[in-house]
């Protein structure tokens, strides 16, 4: 195995119950990515109580690892040839720590973890497992690693360990100061590294001895590593008396008990080795133990022991606490920080730390306070208490027998509650009898302080006993009458996994109420983490809820709404399972779902949402329910978020002039666009959440204007629709006539014949649907008949060049100026906005400002609904022009894009925040500014380095847009260009580039002849266009072969003559 974890072991010295907390515990962190799949978890106890000490401790988890895997092998005896491929880890852990109920190894850090896949909540164990498995253990040869919990390891990044041709032991030095190391070991060790001597709690004098070149010295405080040929020794001692008696075999086979070194794990490794050594009858103890074991002294390094003083634990908590999370904006404020709840007027001073807490105010904690494990019922009491600085109150679930009750404690180290025991005894009249028995040590681990239990009233809680501690009411005779326990005691008896379940439900009710805040506050901040381990913790019915209840409850702001059913179909995928019931993208138009569906689409989100949940419930059972159920969410979300876009209506001014004869054309041709930078960000919903900005500019393609549509009225009350695609003289039309109202009924159908064609109609007022007025009789009543529209263009289908938006609007255009209405530039660029949402085609606005807005522009729209798009032309000088013109070429790919599909998955990402994506978007507006800025002071050369970054992050924004081919063809173009990049959203169509020299078409085309695999490519020149969409009446050539769809009826005629439409 290459894996530096490839079987982990934990070894807790203490009760057998509670390693099966452990264990459950890794379990949970392989499921959350923690852990490598595969990795063997097991827990050993030690074989004999008291603790066996932690030298013993890991030869007996030693002997189980080689058990495990000598019987997984198919051995019948324990061999050590099992350990010549195996990776394992011991990790030391069980001592009691009164400041978490749970041990140093489970105590919560205010840590968070960005990169996390599943949220979790962060453990002294999580960051010395990051730690290990990214940068201690990689590279490290078969063996074992050995190392304690009771610590945390931070290594400069970068640390990095050389491995070559090592044989031997292998311990990990970090630095500390010389007063901090006078209660701890230090290492001597040669110049090659060789440890000569180890010194525990030693003097000033020897420890200075140790400094290095840095002034620190080398401090015993991490992780050992046992080469595969000194483990083999180390397991003969199973069999050896009297180290046998360290192993559970030895205590089965009858050996006598022994305590191999209690007082440090690192000295109980040398103790072992030495006992080996000895029964072995090798060298001498010196030369086999610090002949090969090395030290590796790590500079920068930190090495962080936990100890048991309450003040430097509040410290450490306070240092690493990033700022605390503040929502007040919510209606009941609560503030949040790991796993708390803090409900009302709830003062936290700098300097306290509240962890696994539900509490209600009004509260005050000052400075210096730890509480801890309090539940919101204790609330009232804790109102109650005249609590000042440095204070800790602890909530710890207890088992006695098999009732479980909460117990209370306080303590700050050397007093209590910061007085002296003489000022405890005269301010409420107990006696040292009444907290320690004859013989018992008289400390506060000892004092018999904290009521548990009352004979007749069952489990007692803050009010009796602590709270007269502290003050409160309550007398000396109720005290004396419950059961007591010690702080000790109390740690005994913990009942660890009912505090890790209270302390998870707490993690998920945060998550809950950050997932709420962040959807309403439009954070971006990524929730996938929170919902798989949502998922993965059973608590899915309740965040689904969650969600239900924000997306009903954001009417005043549907991109809210529409990013809530988005999280839920991610926590229905999440259910599914990675790679389980089929892709997130298909079909969403199941009949179950469209009762649903239809009511979101009469504006009713609250109805809607809750037939959406109605209907959930029926497809939760499978995972290919499951995700087509997600599909129809997302769906669903679409409904809301074309409702948000649809806001941007009121931005389009449509006034009334004169009507055109009747049979008169009224011509628009239009120009491509290329997009130089910014796309991507004009997308719904990125446009509104975050805002767009992006640099295009007009371009006639061959010369020529390749969009086009007219557009005249008629004197038969219908609509006679006409697309045509392709080069004139191989033009391939399709007609579609609609005599009724009910052939308008596909309008917002994308695929049907005609449907951009008839959405126009539709959009832009031309006649209204649905409607109780026949479509004869709208038709003659507002424009005295019918109306004929044409529509054609030149480019191939999915060029990348904005065919179909620029279409939009060069056809509304048509239509307005045939029926004499009056529009400006900005209304037509938010119809065509307008018009694809009904069209339910998506997409966003960069494409109709390329076609309509001649030259060289940026647009612009802010993070905010509704959605209004700024356009402003770039004032560039004649001579850059011709020498941007001169530069420009278009190379058409051969290859068709599939957009729909890039736009389904790009919108997907963004509304899960995807943190690439995120970072990408902001990428996207700062490159379109630059951009502008090296078009306005004339730079080409910053002009191509902004292409070369837009084709970057559009790789980002859309995976998968770069197929081979054009791969290859980029790659083959290099050295001609400045920058490249494939038009719009990528995956094909047309490619074009920004060349180190003028007038290069012929050099592409010669680069191109000549590379390997590529085909069905053209070069293209191209013409800047520096006029709007232009209106010039004149006629059209072409031969076509015509589709005559009728409601009900289709013919089909082909034409071969040439037509001239006047």
């Amino acid at each position: 195995s290459e894996s530096p974890l490839g079987a982990f072991w934990q070894t807790p010295s203490g009760l057998s119950y509670k390693g099966c907390v452990c264990v459950s515990e890794l379990e949970v962190r392989q499921q959350r990515g923690g852990l490598l799949q595969g990795t063997l978890l097991l827990t050993v106890s030690d074989p004999q109580e008291p603790g066996l000490g932690s030298g013993g401790a890991t030869l007996n988890a030693l002997l189980v690892a080689a058990e495990h895997l000598s019987a997984r092998a198919g051995y019948t005896v324990v061999t050590a040839d099992v350990l010549d491929d195996a990776h394992i880890l011991i990790l030391h852990t069980g001592r009691d720590f009164p400041w978490d109920s749970c041990g140093r190894a489970f105590c919560w850090l205010p840590v968070e973890k960005p990169a996390q896949t599943v949220q979790g909540p962060v453990c002294c164990l999580d960051m010395l497992l990051d730690c290990l498995s990214n940068q201690v253990c990689p590279g490290s040869p078969p063996g074992v690693w050995v190392c304690s919990t009771d610590m945390i390891l931070t290594m400069p990044t970068t640390f990095k360990m050389s491995w070559e041709g090592f044989s031997g032991v292998r311990v990990l030095a970090l630095p500390g100061d010389v007063s901090y190391a006078a209660n701890h070991g230090v290492y001597f060790a040669d110049e090659q590294g060789r440890v000569r001597d180890i010194i525990y709690k030693g003097s000033e004098e020897r420890i200075r001895r140790a400094a290095q070149p840095d002034g620190m010295v080398p401090l015993v405080s991490g992780p050992v590593f046992f080469c595969r040929r000194v483990l083999e020794r180390l397991l003969k001692a199973h069999v050896t008396p009297p180290l046998d008696g360290c192993t559970y075999m030895g205590m089965d086979s009858g050996a006598p008990p022994i305590q191999v070194c209690s007082l440090h794990l690192y000295f109980s490794f040398l103790i072992l080795i030495f006992f080996t050594s000895l029964c072995a009858c090798h060298s001498p103890f010196y030369l086999l133990v610090f002949g090969f074991l090395l030290a590796v002294y790590v500079p920068g390094g930190c090495y962080d022991y936990l100890t048991l003083s309450g003040r430097e634990h509040i410290g450490r908590l306070t240092k690493k606490g990033t700022e605390r999370d503040t929502l007040s904006h919510i209606q009941v404020p609560y503030w949040q920080w790991r796993s708390v709840v803090l409900e009302g007027d709830v003062s936290v001073a700098s300097g306290a730390v509240i962890q696994h807490c539900h509490l209600q105010g009004p509260v005050d904690v000052h400075s210096g306070c730890l509480l801890s494990g309090l539940e919101v019922t204790s609330s009232s009491h804790i109102q109650q208490l005249a609590l000042t600085n440095d204070h800790i109150i602890q909530g710890h679930h207890i088992q006695l027998g098999e009732m479980k009750i909460t117990v209370s404690c306080d303590d700050d180290g050397a007093t209590f509650l910061n007085h002296r025991w003489s000022d405890l005894y005269s301010r409420t009249g107990i006696q040292p009898e009444d907290l320690w028995g004859s013989g018992r040590s008289q400390s506060l681990m000892e004092a018999r302080l904290f009521p548990v239990f009352q004979p007749r009233g069952g489990a007692v809680g803050l009010e009796v006993g602590v709270c007269w501690l502290l003050g409160g009411p309550g007398a000396l005779e109720q005290w004396r009458a419950v059961w007591r326990l010690s702080l000790r005691e109390v740690l005994s008896l913990t009942d660890q996994e009912g505090e890790l379940r209270w302390r998870e439900a707490l993690f998920f009710q945060v998550g809950r109420r950050r997932v709420m805040d962040n959807l309403k506050s439009q954070s971006d901040r990524g929730l996938l983490p929170s919902f798989r381990a949502a998922v993965l913790g059973g608590q899915h019915e309740e965040l689904l809820c969650t969600l239900d209840s924000i997306a009903a409850g954001s009417g005043e702001n549907l991109g809210v709404a529409a990013r809530c059913l988005a999280c839920i179909a991610d926590v229905l995928a999440c259910l599914a399972g990675e790679g389980r019931g089929g892709l997130r993208s298909g079909p969403a138009a199941n009949p179950a779902w469209s009762h649903a569906f239809s009511i979101l689409e009469q504006g009713d989100l609250l109805g809607g949402v809750q037939a959406l949940a109605t209907e959930r419930a029926k497809w939760l059972s499978r995972p290919d329910l499951l995700v087509r159920a997600a599909r129809h969410y997302e769906a669903a979300g679409q409904v809301l978020l074309r409702q948000a876009v649809m806001l941007s209506q009121r931005f389009i001014y449509i006034g009334q002039g004169e009507v055109p004869p009747l049979g008169e054309w009224q011509d628009v041709e239009c120009p491509a666009r290329l997009d130089l930078s910014g796309g991507w960000s004009d997308t719904p919903p990125i446009a509104f959440e975050h805002g767009g900005a992006v640099v295009n500019v007009a371009v006639k393609v061959d010369g020529r204007r390749p969009i086009g549509a007219r557009a005249r009225r008629i004197k038969e009350p219908r609509l006679l629709l006409v697309s045509s695609s392709g080069v004139q003289d191989d033009a391939i039309a399709m007609e579609t006539v609609c005599e009724r109202l009910e052939d308008l009924k596909d309008h917002c159908v994308p695929y049907a014949p005609a449907a951009l064609l008839k959405a126009v109609c539709v959009c832009s007022g031309l006649v209204t649907y649905p409607s109780r007025q026949s479509l004869d009789e709208q038709l003659l009543q507002r424009w005295g008949g019918g109306v004929e529209i044409h529509t054609w263009s030149l480019l191939p289908h999915g060029s990348g060049l904005g065919t179909s938006s620029i279409l939009a609007g060069a056809v509304l255009a048509a239509v307005y100026r045939c029926t004499g209405r009056t529009y400006d530039t900005d209304s037509l660029i938010h119809a065509v906005l307008h018009l694809e949402q009904m069209l339910t085609t998506g997409g966003g606005w960069q494409d109709q400002v390329g076609g309509l807005v001649g030259g060289v522009k940026v647009a612009r729209s802010k993070a905010c609904l509704p959605l209004r798009v700024e356009v402003e032309r770039l004032p560039l000088s004649d001579d850059f022009l011709l020498s941007l013109q001169q530069h420009l070429l278009l190379v058409y790919t051969g290859k068709t894009r599939l957009a729909r599909n890039l736009l389904q998955d790009t919108v997907r990402r963004w509304y899960s925040r995807v943190p690439s994506i995120v970072e990408n978007a902001g990428q996207l507006v700062d490159n379109a500014e630059e951009c502008a800025r090296a078009c306005t002071e004339g730079s080409l050369p910053r002009l191509g380095a902004c292409l070369e970054r837009y084709w970057g992050q559009k790789k980002v924004m859309a995976p998968g847009c770069e197929p081979a081919a054009v791969r290859t063809m980029m790659d083959a173009l290099r050295p001609l260009a400045l920058g490249q990049t494939l038009a719009g959203a990528g995956g094909g169509g047309f490619l074009y580039l920004l060349t180190r020299q003028p007038q290069q078409g012929e050099a592409v085309r010669q680069v191109l002849n000549n590379t390997q695999g590529l085909r069905d490519f053209s070069v293209h020149p191209v013409e800047l266009d520096m006029d709007d969409g232009r209106l010039d009446p004149k006629p059209f050539l072409y031969t076509f072969l015509t589709f005559m769809i009728y409601w009900g009826t289709v013919s089909v005629r082909t034409y071969h003559k040439r037509l001239v439409v006047p």
